[in-house]
């Protein structure tokens, strides 16, 4: 029995310092994470061997939300609490310069049980090669492979990504959310404030090696240029632009619908059930997905901040190249903008907003645009580095006449209050 509890603690001691270990050129899970796009080629934590970092995430939000619609079908909100979401996250330091991420999604709105988002591996060094291998190359060179979400737009470092909501100053994400996680390669070149991504991706979300008469596995093919450049102690400049390019006529068209997880705005735009007992609605009402296959989707994200102001933008535009039933694809452009203040001792506290629309056609030939406006005002505290408590208001509108069904004139608005745990 002696010999069992010294070898318990021993095995908790071990973990417990693995927990902390510092992992390198690792974005931290936490308040010290905010507004890192690109993981920095600036690290001074000196390799010793493996390491493993576990962390997680957890989020609770309480919702008081209305809606309505022309039909007046659409099911009566409450104001209650929603499903708590967690992740688990798994970071190994494998070599020098060479690491591994796994993130498992614990608990999610879409899926309540324990799935696998994604995992890479990370390569800032090539001395498993030889020492030194391309040192010059890897002083500015990044690698990163595997089975997860790609480095398209910088929406996606801003983003809730189920219960890690730690760097997101409000509770949704953005109206068309760029994510997907796809088996992928990627190469980073960062140099004094100059930025290279070059990508690519099967453009699938599910795998399998079974080829169909309907499967035409084209790649996806993506890449961000642009600037980063901190000018001085209180000002910071960021400018990219991104680009995907998809001509599978079934691969492609995950880039605004890859998220398992489902939307933060819980139940909106759901239908009372009818005479049969069936109802309208799913995880993801809130968003909006065209669908496009053959798709080209552009991306331009400014990023200003000046000791506590910090604006950061989108301006998006995804057109379909696909013809369905003789009528070509059309195209849709998204435009966001967010201002924040933050304040106080390191700037525990923000105050801010956020402004996003998206309009377009599903088709060419299309009498009449489709339009969503949604605007959300809010703020933050940061308890510590490793809990948020935040809270938002929310109003979005579907406008316009070429909306039909449960999406006529409907609209939702109210108050969210989110608690955040990440480390």
């Amino acid at each position: 029995m002696k010999r069992t509890i010294i070898l318990l603690l021993c095995t908790m001691s071990t973990m417990l310092s693995a927990q902390f270990s510092h992992i390198q050129y690792m974005r931290p899970n936490d308040q010290n994470g905010l507004n890192i796009f690109e993981e920095s080629k600036m690290d001074s934590t000196p390799y010793s061997g493996l390491k493993v970092k576990l962390g997680g995430d957890f989020a609770l939000q309480f919702q008081g939300l209305n809606q309505s619609n022309n039909l007046n079908n659409l099911v009566e909100l409450g104001n209650n609490l929603n499903l708590p979401t967690a992740n688990l996250n798994l970071d190994v330091q494998l070599l020098d310069g060479v690491r591994m991420h796994l993130r498992t999604y614990l608990s999610s709105r879409h899926h309540n049980e324990s799935w696998i988002k994604g995992g890479h591996l990370t390569i800032d060094k090539l001395d498993f090669i030889k020492p030194g291998f391309l040192k010059g190359f890897m002083n500015h060179a990044t690698l990163t492979l595997g089975l997860d979400e790609f480095n398209y737009g910088d929406a996606h470092y801003r983003r809730s990504d189920n219960a890690r909501a730690i760097y997101n100053p409000f509770v949704g994400n953005y109206i068309m959310d760029a994510f997907s996680t796809e088996a992928f390669g990627e190469l980073t070149i960062q140099n004094n404030g100059l930025l290279v991504v070059l990508g690519v991706t099967n453009g699938k979300i599910n795998q399998n090696v079974v080829v169909a008469d309907t499967t035409d596995d084209k790649p996806s093919i993506y890449g961000k240029l642009g600037f980063d450049k901190q000018f001085t102690k209180n000002l910071r400049i960021r400018l990219t632009g991104s680009a995907y390019y998809n001509k599978g006529a079934t691969t492609g068209k995950w880039l605004y619908g890859g998220d398992r997880a489902g939307s933060r705005y819980y139940s909106v735009l759901h239908t009372l059930k009818d005479a049969n007992g069936n109802s309208e609605g799913t995880d993801f009402d809130g968003r909006f997905n065209a669908g496009f296959t053959q798709m080209t989707a552009l991306q331009i994200n400014p990023f200003f901040k000046f000791k506590g102001l910090e604006l950061f933008g989108i301006y998006e535009m995804v057109i379909g190249d696909n013809v369905i039933d003789g009528k070509k694809e059309g195209s849709f452009t998204q435009i966001g903008a967010e201002m924040l203040i933050r304040f106080g001792k390191q700037e525990k506290f923000y105050l801010g907003g956020r402004y996003n629309t998206v309009n377009g056609k599903r088709f060419e030939g299309d009498r009449v645009e489709l339009e969503i406006l949604r605007y959300n005002v809010g703020g933050g505290w940061y308890i510590s580095k490793n809990i948020l408590a935040k809270a938002e208001y929310v109003n979005q509108e579907y406008k316009g006449a070429g909306w039909d069904g449960r999406f006529e004139g409907a609209k939702f608005s109210g108050f969210n209050i989110e608690a955040v745990v990440s480390f």
